[in-house]
């Protein structure tokens, strides 16, 4: 599964809320989608730190807060602020044990555009 990241208007939400319900009835785990209202708005919350963390996250696998700070080398609170804003958008989980994962392979940021006036 891989997580989508996207800028996209308010009515297009329906339309990917409807195509996870069609892949889930085919039997297709649904890719997870995350939108926001502008290219600001996405790499506000999706900082490069944040970006870094991510992959060095999905490459350790699930590890503590300070094991991922440890292996990004930045700081601990810094990292947990991060961990944690991640985990409130859906970009990272907590295993029972209390590590946190990536659970997608890929991460896709898709940023439309404007078109070209004629």
């Amino acid at each position: 599964m891989k997580a989508i990241i996207e800028v996209s208007s308010k009515g297009s939400v329906f339309q990917t809320a409807a195509a996870q319900v069609e892949a889930a009835r085919k039997g297709h785990v649904p890719d997870f989608h995350l939108s926001f209202q502008s290219a600001r708005s996405l790499f506000a919350e999706l900082t490069p730190a944040r970006l870094d963390l991510l992959d060095t996250l999905r490459r350790v696998g699930p590890c503590s807060v300070y094991a991922l700070a440890k292996a990004a080398e930045r700081n601990y609170s810094n990292v947990h602020t991060d961990v944690a804003r991640m985990e409130e958008l859906g970009l990272v989980e907590r295993t029972d044990e209390g590590d946190i994962l990536v659970p997608f392979e890929s991460v896709e940021i898709v940023v439309p555009l404007a078109r070209a006036v004629a």
